[in-house]
């Protein structure tokens, strides 16, 4: 791999031993081969801070691909206190709460075991496979990030006690989709949870789905709509995680078979251009997932059309598909690029798979860093973390989810989806682990920490050199509901290194102070600042990101019809008898026209009736269960009705 520093130095590890099957040893044995996912390996050879004394499978693989920034890795950034820290602790609160033996009720059942509990209900009624997985890759994740011992013991146990009841010969009686997430979910309890038993385990279910899984594989299509994913359902999703595999473990037999599902039908799409002219009416979470897979494809070949296409993907949704909120995909679908998206807001009330679409697309954008360098791709993550997944409800009793957000024209609502436990339930636990995974990325070649997102967090970094111990810097900021962030430094002795700030494409200037004082900075919107100085601890940096309103058209072919944006946050209206009002036509005027009150996240409007607070404007994050909004605005449309 190009650009990293391959020499990989000690430092202490902070798990604690944890009630289980593996000693601690063992662990440290399996974590070593774990160093081989991708993301593990390049972050502790880069940052040199794991307690792994060697890589015992990095002779079997030549990753080819090259890799600009590195993720910390589910490891050295804690959340600070905010909403979106909230939002994950009443997610893990969520999930290690739920009975064990309801999730295992379906696998005992049906292997003839007895079967304390009860069923999960919904999509989970006869078996929680669809997320059994996605919940498993989320246990290990985020029971590593925060040495949360009680949490890997819960998917240790429920580990073990689903293998008693896999058939000898692997037989899962399972399709594709379930049967992708199961192998994610393995890989990630070998790589994170250091669980001893999962090779086996990982062998022989993909054993199992080598001879009897159907390789039909007929590509999506527009129609007839039960080509919208394809033939077997979403097979084209299976490869990403194979090539985590054979990264872990060094197994041939996981890229061969990772080959197989491979789709370069669709992908090759976009290795030209980012408008093709086919490539809509396809199910729009799955085929952005897919890109995962180019991603790991790029990654072990080094091929750059693989690159190029992901690129161009990426341009694709931002210029004809995407929200402001950052979503996409109205009735699960891709539209046309002439003007369908602005049209589907007075269609659809399904306008986003938010917990699904999220997912995919934090993925995508965080392998699109990494490959890039581009700090393009973090203004992205920041809009679906404020206004995508950090805007959902809550994951609930009885597994109610969260499943569509609502952006209709003129009024919609939050609410929960008809069906308990659907996959959303499954994908918005994972998007809870990558919070800490998407705020900081190490540029090793540039000896720099990248600060991608502005959420109060804490991280621990190595730098590459020049240095005689780690360094710890603290993020502490209201933003995006206040303007300054600012970031402490504490370290051993005076180091010189470089901090690169993302600058939103959106912003306007942007400024930094060092120690109380202005620092001139050279900032340039879509691009990363860097100060690169002798650094002492005790240093201080505030960054300031004004933050303006400003109108965000559907589409050019709307451009009337727009959403209100205040820096990342997509502001909605309270609406309950009021008609619709007509937007300041220019953002100058939209700022004068947005009237402050005591809450920073509220404002009135000029005009408006103070007797009433339910026409006020806030952030979309904070509209709670069936409380209704407007989110998008057209003054060529009839607003008053009586």
């Amino acid at each position: 791999m190009k650009n990293l520093n391959q020499n990989a130095q000690s430092s202490e590890n902070k798990n604690e031993s944890c009630k289980s099957s593996i000693s601690r040893r063992k662990f440290l044995t399996v974590a070593v081969t774990a160093l081989l996912m991708i993301s593990t390996l390049m972050q502790n050879l880069a940052l040199a801070q794991s307690n792994m004394p060697g890589l015992d499978a990095a002779d079997k693989i030549n990753l080819k691909g090259e890799v600009m920034l590195l993720p910390f890795d589910y490891k050295n950034v804690n959340l600070g206190s905010s909403r979106w820290r909230q939002q994950y602790q009443s997610a893990r609160d969520f999930y290690l709460n739920v009975s064990d033996d309801d999730i295992l009720y379906g696998f005992r059942r049906a292997a003839g075991l007895d079967a304390p509990g009860a069923p999960l209900g919904g999509w989970a009624s006869n078996n929680s496979y669809v997320i059994f997985g996605q919940w498993l890759q989320a246990m290990a994740r985020t029971s590593y990030a925060n040495d949360d011992s009680e949490l890997r013991n819960k998917a240790v146990k429920l580990v073990d006690e689903w293998a008693k009841t896999l058939p000898a010969n692997g037989d899962l009686n399972m399709h594709h989709y379930p049967w992708e997430k199961l192998l994610g979910g393995l890989s990630d309890m070998k790589q994170y949870a250091g669980y001893d038993k999962a090779d086996s385990l990982m062998e022989k279910i993909t054993d199992w789905a080598i001879d009897n899984l159907d390789r039909t594989r007929t590509p999506a299509a527009n129609k007839p709509w039960e080509l919208h994913s394809g033939v077997t359902l979403e097979w084209y999703t299976l490869s990403e995680n194979l090539y985590r595999a054979y990264q872990l473990t060094g197994n041939e037999k996981y890229k061969e078979f990772g080959d197989v599902w491979r789709y370069d039908s669709y992908w090759n799409k976009f290795a030209d251009t980012s408008d093709p002219k086919d490539a809509q009416g396809v199910h729009a979470y799955s085929h952005c997932n897919s890109f995962s897979g180019a991603a790991m494809a790029y990654l072990i070949e080094g091929d750059t059309k693989l690159l190029t296409s992901m690129k161009n993907f990426y341009d694709f949704l931002q210029n004809s598909q995407v929200y402001a909120t950052g979503g996409y995909g109205p009735a699960e679908r891709y539209v046309f690029n002439d003007g369908a998206l602005g049209e589907s807001l007075t269609t659809r009330l399904d306008s986003y798979e938010a917990p699904c679409c999220t997912w995919g697309a934090f993925k995508l954008a965080k392998y699109l860093t990494m490959f890039t360098g581009q700090s393009r791709y973090g203004d992205w993550m920041e809009r679906l973390l404020y206004n995508g997944i950090g805007a959902a409800l809550p994951i609930a009793e009885n597994g109610k989810n969260f499943y569509y957000a609502n952006y209709h024209l003129g009024a919609g609502m939050k609410t929960y989806a008809s069906s308990n436990y659907t996959c959303c339930s499954g994908t918005y636990f994972q998007n809870m682990a990558e919070y800490q995974n998407l705020i900081y990325f190490n540029d090793v070649a540039n000896n720099a920490l990248c600060v991608n997102l502005f959420l109060p967090s804490e991280v621990t970094w190595q730098p590459a050199v020049d240095s005689t111990g780690p360094i710890t810097i603290t993020q502490q900021t209201n933003y995006p509901e206040a303007e300054a962030i600012n970031f402490k430094l504490d370290m051993p002795k005076s180091v010189k290194f470089s901090l690169k700030f993302r600058i939103p494409a959106w912003s306007k200037n942007v400024s930094f102070k060092l120690n109380g004082s202005a620092i001139n900075v050279e900032v340039k919107p879509g691009n990363w600042a860097i100060i690169n100085r002798n650094w002492k601890s005790g240093d201080r940096i505030e960054m300031n990101i004004p933050l303006h309103f400003r109108r965000s058209p559907i589409d050019k072919w709307h451009p009337n019809r727009v959403a209100v944006v205040k820096g990342p946050v997509v502001f909605a209206q309270q609406i309950v008898h009021k008609h619709m009002i007509s937007i300041p036509p220019n953002d100058e005027s939209l700022n004068e026209w947005m009237v402050p009150t005591d809450n920073p996240a509220v404002f009135q409007y000029e005009g408006q009736e103070q007797s009433s607070q339910r026409d006020d404007f806030m952030p979309f994050y904070k509209f709670n269960e069936m409380r209704r909004y407007r989110m998008y605005f057209d003054s060529e449309l009839r607003n008053i009705l009586w």
